[in-house]
């Protein structure tokens, strides 16, 4: 597996189903760009408010060949309100992050997960279940999918 850049077509730092927009946008872009492969994976993070409280997550879109679509989301962690203070003023959850921390490029290393757990769980952990649970509906396809 393969690590590939292609842009999310949201905002640099996407809130509720933006998120999950940027993460199809990517697996669609790959699928144009890469249509050797079988399966294609689009990750996207971003923030959520759900009951009143403010989550980041990662949101996961699995795409495969025929055009099949499953999604699904990392563990989500509660923000601080200063934090979405400064997302909503335009600041990339990265960049605070980065600023609070003191180190640079934070969002691609352990992120603001790795930042708040005082490094013991790391943003690459953080979407393993994301695409875990993303693959769902291919471990059933003949419950979630129309079979041709």
């Amino acid at each position: 597996m393969e690590g590939i850049s292609v842009p999310s077509g949201v905002s640099d730092q996407p809130f509720g189903e933006e998120t999950y927009t940027g993460a199809e946008n990517r697996a669609r872009a790959l699928l144009r760009n890469y249509p050797n492969a079988d399966y294609f994976v689009g990750i996207e993070g971003g923030v959520q408010l759900l009951s009143g409280i403010w989550f980041g997550f990662g949101a996961v879109t699995i795409l495969d060949v025929s055009g099949n679509l499953g999604r699904g989301t990392s563990p989500q962690y509660e923000l601080p309100e200063k934090i979405i203070e400064e997302l909503k003023n335009g600041k990339e959850l990265g960049t605070v992050i980065d600023e609070l921390s003191g180190d640079t490029d934070t969002k691609r290393k352990g992120g603001a997960i790795g930042f708040f757990t005082n490094g013991v769980f790391q943003r690459k952990d953080l979407y393993v279940t994301g695409v875990l649970v993303a693959l769902i509906p291919f471990l059933n396809k003949g419950i979630f999918f129309d079979e041709k």
